[in-house]
């Protein structure tokens, strides 16, 4: 099942909103879904997401409506051709910055995420492109971080993937994009970032309801003080280097830093937070996720996996076999439960 949602915050757009998505049919209201309230449907979706959406997909079809805490009435939408056309629709009609707004508290209010329109656009402009030349910039970066990453990797023993496809992907951000490269200030922002991103922590800012500060005990009070932290590290981060020479630099934080918009104004301390906090969550778990799910197919599918077995740059005759290709066959039985078997 192919699945995006839009949340339909606004009900003066669910009109035109189903008109776009289901070839010019206009609903009455909202499509159907489940009956239950929304306290109900979301302990559902926190516990079994995947269940929750197939069985609402096999009642009610290719589009229903989910009501989410927080998130108001989201509706589903699954079948591809019209996962495309939501996708693929007028940025004026669909206002993903309006649907991204329970991100709020994780990302900031000048995150790219939460803008929309002529604003979104504006902005997106002063992001460097992340393909060709600029891709392969980060080429060393990455290489090096992957290498770390599986000589990390037991030998003989199982392993979960997903935690350690985290790791790595977390290095990379902080080392590519942040640019904090070696030393104490590089560990003392990834273990922030880490205890801010802890999936049971940053579920929280997703859901109003949840966020009640009762201590610094308390899950709220955690989230709050974790947020702080990473805040002051990476401002202080944004200070030392605006005082710093970036010539010669292509970590993301330097080129925005060295951006202007059409006026020459350039980004403010808080707008340079905000869109390292959103690169953060739209690069990190995801891109995670991916490659353990990569790993998870490449073992269902011996025929893809034998060429990565017979090369490897790091062998020098036919007949070794080099730790990264063993750490590799041993992870085979050692996938999360998060990468292998969603929850359903």
């Amino acid at each position: 099942m192919s699945v995006t949602f839009v949340n339909v915050g606004l009900q003066s757009h669910t009109s035109r909103l189903m008109s776009a998505i289901c070839d010019g049919a206009v609903y009455d209201g909202l499509p159907p879904g489940p009956p239950l309230g929304a306290l109900t449907h979301t302990a559902r979706w926190m516990a079994r997401p995947i269940s929750l959406m197939e069985r609402a997909h096999r009642r009610y079809g290719d589009v229903f409506t989910v009501r989410l805490l927080g998130a108001g009435d989201v509706v589903f939408v699954a079948d591809p051709g019209l996962v495309k056309q939501v996708l693929t629709e007028s940025a004026r009609l669909m206002h993903a910055g309006e649907g991204n707004e329970i991100l709020l508290p994780l990302v900031g209010a000048r995150s790219l995420l939460l803008l929309d329109e002529d604003e979104h656009l504006r902005e997106r402009r002063l992001l460097p492109s992340f393909h060709g030349e600029r891709i392969r910039a980060y080429e060393s970066v990455m290489a090096a971080a992957a290498d770390r990453a599986v000589e990390r990797w037991p030998l003989e023993r199982p392993f979960a993937l997903q935690p350690e496809m985290a790791r790595l992907t977390l290095e990379v951000i902080v080392r590519a994009v942040f640019g904090i490269r070696e030393g104490d200030a590089r560990e003392e922002v990834t273990e922030a970032v880490r205890a801010l991103l802890e999936p049971s922590m940053s579920a929280l800012a997703f859901f109003p309801a949840l966020r009640r500060d009762l201590g610094p005990r308390s899950p709220w009070g955690r989230f709050v003080s974790d947020r702080a932290r990473v805040d002051r590290l990476l401002y202080a981060e944004i200070a030392r280097r605006r005082a710093g020479d970036l010539a010669g630099r292509e970590d993301v934080l330097s080129l925005l830093l060295s951006a202007r918009r059409e006026d020459g104004e350039g980004l403010s301390d808080r707008e340079l937070r905000d869109e390292l906090m959103t690169l953060l969550v739209a690069g990190h778990e995801t891109t995670a996720t991916a490659l353990a799910w990569t790993f998870e197919l490449l073992f269902r599918h011996p025929a893809a996996l034998a060429p990565l077995r017979q090369r490897s740059p790091r062998a020098t005759t036919p007949t070794q076999t080099p730790s990264c290709v063993r750490r590799f066959g041993c992870a085979r039985c050692c996938r999360s439960s998060r990468a292998s078997s969603p929850r359903r």
